[in-house]
């Protein structure tokens, strides 16, 4: 029996029911000048649609073929003027030929759901049913979330492949699947607006400004918010031109934002720490005051970026040893330039018995981060450097700055040491899956007695470079005045240390005296935002108590009250009135509660989040004041970011589009993530590092 794809390329042919043609007899002489009419050759053309039907029954004159179906058992004409097109037809459309599909039919699919925040899936048995508009929908997902050019659907190889995964696919062009996006861009954000103005009561702001390769300036508009559910979620609400880098034109493009997604009450705002940003935070201040939007009237309203003034920071402290890093900087790049110096080098490593899986890597000089790892890895070759150097009279000869010395070696072990400090705090305070408002002061904290420790070291370089980290530092964090009291509040808010751990770590710096001006600072702080909300909270209760007896009054009439009744109820009233009196005299109240019982127990795994999810019916108030301050971000920033000392630019492919489109394509991206996935602060160097090194163990002839 023929399969499917046999009918899909039938030809179309007639049964032959001509009469055949005369042949001479046998044996019969022909004259030169008669011609003997040819042979009959053999039929190949016969359509294999023939091996489909039974009972086949030639024309004969004046009457039609026949055949049966040899699956329904049909009875179909043939042959003749009808040809094969009648049965050729009904096969397609036989319900009993095992190798049709029905259309109305659905399959049976293996589909891939995601599961919870890490990133797993699971698989569950589905039905599905080809839909082009669903295909569509879902190939401008695919363009939005892997950030492929639009031009990828027009591609010979995507075409290929999409062919054979369905045919029934009706490929589309560039420009359909740019609108497609857009689309999909306005579903997402109509369910986001929605969202965002059910659910989620308070935000935390993030702006940060872009330039793309045309010099065009964008600004990144992103909310921070715990919903419900007690997880911290983070959403890019716009990313749209600005006309300048200006504060009055960062302040209204800001306001404008808000307004159009119907956000009025904002915790806080994370900005750089730049003038423009200064008027910016004012402007937006004095608008969200008059509706009432801010905590405590935007008092802490301006949050500065903890990263940039890391980097500012780190950036004091790489002056001092510039030219030592230049000089490795140039030696690991000069080794890494071929394979061969490469495979040279390793034969070094090899005969210094030098046992270390890493591999050299060259750092990104607007990337301190990348500096720190180049170092901490360089180090561990020094004697492989100095090898090659004495093997090959040209690497010391082509190298500008000339090969690291002992001094180089020294400062680079210093500075490497010095970074690793620094590097893990920007790491942990540039997270965007957990709270990092309750880590701000434990990292500060850390990183001011590091500094004062390294001043006093008899290392000249780390005191020297220790001392005027230390002036940096003082600049911006020196003072509790130009702190953001948010963030020590957020230390308060963690059950592992409330008050507890504020003065023990200002014990670490300042003097019994001022450690108890500043803890009762905070504590003082604490106790007026708390009050904010108490007040909040009771208006809200108010009005929703009035909406809720004229409801009642409106669908239920109230029985007659006897004389006795009323005796009774104002009697019940009375007493109810003194219970309250006494028990708003003696009971305390739930921050007093709060911080009087003990702390928890520092465990590796311990969730501030699911601790406040269990709690927060105990702590009803308070809980609201946890979600809105531990949704706080203490960085403008996410972690791939965080290291860099230049600006932030968009891509080539991001550049050549129109703002809208940038607009669509990164919010969009940002929106149709199931899950936050976590973000890869450094690339897998190693892994790269063995793909190349791979390459270059065979036998290589001739050495630069």
């Amino acid at each position: 029996m023929s399969s499917m794809g046999d009918t899909n390329n039938i030809i179309n042919c007639e049964l032959d029911s001509a009469p055949t043609a005369p042949t001479a007899p046998t044996g019969t002489a022909t004259s030169e000048n008669e011609v003997s009419p040819p042979r009959k050759k053999p039929d190949n053309s016969r359509s294999d649609i023939w091996s489909h039907y039974k009972n086949i029954v030639k024309p004969k004159a004046g009457k039609a073929g026949k055949a049966t179906c040899c699956y329904c058992n049909k009875e179909y004409a043939c042959g003749g003027t009808y040809g094969t097109s009648t049965i050729r037809t009904h096969i397609t459309k036989c319900k009993k030929y095992p190798y049709n599909e029905d259309r109305k039919q659905k399959l049976l699919s293996f589909q891939s759901q995601s599961v919870g925040q890490g990133g797993d899936s699971s698989s569950n048995l589905t039905s599905w049913k080809f839909d082009q508009e669903v295909s569509r929908n879902a190939l401008a997902r695919m363009i939005i979330i892997d950030e492929l050019p639009f031009k990828h659907v027009e591609r010979e190889g995507f075409r290929y492949f999409v062919q054979t995964l369905n045919p029934k696919f009706k490929f589309v062009g560039r420009l359909t699947v740019a609108n497609d996006c857009l689309q999909l861009y306005a579903n997402e954000k109509i369910k986001l607006k929605e969202f965002l103005n059910n659910s989620v009561e308070r935000v935390s702001l993030t702006t940060d400004l872009w330039t793309s390769l045309q010099n065009i300036s964008y600004m990144c508009l992103t909310a921070h918010f715990i919903g419900k559910d007690w997880k911290l979620h983070k959403r890019i609400l716009n990313f749209c031109v600005v006309s300048s880098h200006k504060g009055e034109a960062i302040g209204n493009a800001v306001e404008l934002c808000l307004s159009h997604w119907g956000i009025e009450n904002v915790s806080t705002i994370t900005v750089d720490n730049a003038s423009s940003n200064d008027v910016a935070v004012a402007h937006l201040e004095k608008q969200l005051n008059r509706r009432n939007g801010c905590i405590l009237n935007g008092e802490f309203l301006h949050m500065r970026c903890c990263a940039h003034i890391l980097n500012l920071i780190v950036k004091e402290g790489l002056n001092d040893v510039h030219d030592s890093i230049a000089r490795i900087r140039g030696a690991v790049k000069y080794i890494r330039s071929s394979p061969a110096r490469a495979q040279q080098f390793k034969r070094c490593v090899e005969q210094e018995r030098i046992k270390c899986k890493g591999s050299l890597c060259l750092d990104v000089q607007t990337r301190w981060n990348s500096t720190f790892l180049m170092l901490d890895t360089a180090i561990k070759f020094q004697k492989a450097f100095e090898r090659m150097g004495d093997q090959k009279p040209q690497f010391k000869r082509e190298l500008v700055k000339g090969i690291p010395t002992e001094e180089d070696w020294n400062h680079a072990r210093v500075l490497a040491k010095f970074l690793e400090t620094f590097y893990d705090a920007s790491v942990r305070m540039s997270g965007s899956l957990y709270v990092t408002s309750n880590s701000y002061f434990h990292e500060v904290c850390a990183i001011e007695n590091t500094i004062a420790d390294w001043s006093k070291s008899l290392d000249p370089c780390l005191s020297s470079m220790a001392v005027k980290m230390k002036d940096k530092f003082d600049r911006y964090w020196g003072n509790i005045d130009k702190i953001n009291m948010m963030l020590l509040v957020a230390v308060v808010l963690d059950p592992r240390y409330k008050m507890r751990y504020v003065k023990f770590g200002y014990s670490k710096v300042y003097p019994p005296t001022k450690v108890q001006e500043l803890t009762q600072r905070v504590r003082d702080t604490m106790t007026r935002i708390f009050e904010h909300y108490e007040v909040t909270e009771s208006t809200l209760g108010a009005s929703s108590t009035n909406l809720s007896q004229n409801l009642n009054g409106m669908e239920v009439d109230q029985p007659p009250i006897s004389k006795e009744n009323v005796k009774v109820k104002a009697l019940h009233l009375e007493y109810a009135k003194e219970l309250e009196e006494e028990e708003s005299v003696h009971s305390k109240s739930e921050l007093d509660r709060y911080l009087e019982e003990s702390v928890e127990k520092l465990a590796p795994a311990f969730d501030v989040l699911d601790w406040w999810k269990i709690h927060c019916t105990r702590y009803r108030i308070l809980s609201k004041v946890a979600r809105d301050v531990l949704a706080i971000p203490v960085s403008t920033v996410a972690s791939e970011c965080a290291f860099s000392t230049g600006g932030r630019v968009l891509d080539q492919f991001r550049s050549s589009l129109t703002p809208k489109l940038v607009q669509c394509l990164i919010c969009a991206q940002d929106w149709l993530h199931a899950s936050p996935l976590p973000i890869n602060v450094e690339e897998n160097i190693e892994e790269l590092e063995e793909l190349e090194l791979s390459g270059i163990t065979d036998d290589i002839e001739g050495v630069d």
